[in-house]
């Protein structure tokens, strides 16, 4: 699983380097996104601007993200393509999450999975 990690306004922030999520990266997904938000901390942004696929698996996992971190550190998104945004807005879950049109400028962190 391709992502990096930065810092913007105190956010994690969580570029998927890939540019599918589906049934096949769904589970590395879930555990990159484990080990990279292992610590608790700041709210989470997860920039999906490569991602041109997106199947209900992969939205599945982006939900079961959510859950991990709790209501208390928040998951957002970013950057969705055309596509991807389709996906969000046909399940309604342009309304569980905040969406914003582009991830923040992010100051690298060490690199995971």
């Amino acid at each position: 699983m391709q992502m990096t990690l930065g810092e913007a306004g105190g956010a994690l922030v969580i570029e998927l380097r890939e540019t599918r999520l589906d049934a096949a990266v769904a589970i590395r997904f879930k555990d990159a996104i484990r080990s990279a938000t292992a610590h608790p901390g700041s709210p989470v942004i997860l920039d999906l601007g490569k991602v041109e696929f997106m199947d209900s698996s992969g939205l599945g996992a982006i939900v079961g993200a959510m859950k991990l971190l709790g209501p208390e550190r928040p998951l957002e998104i970013a950057a969705l393509s055309p596509g991807v945004r389709k996906v969000f807005r046909l399940t309604r879950m342009d309304t569980v999450f905040r969406i914003h049109d582009r991830a923040p400028d992010a100051q690298a962190l060490p690199a995971a999975g």
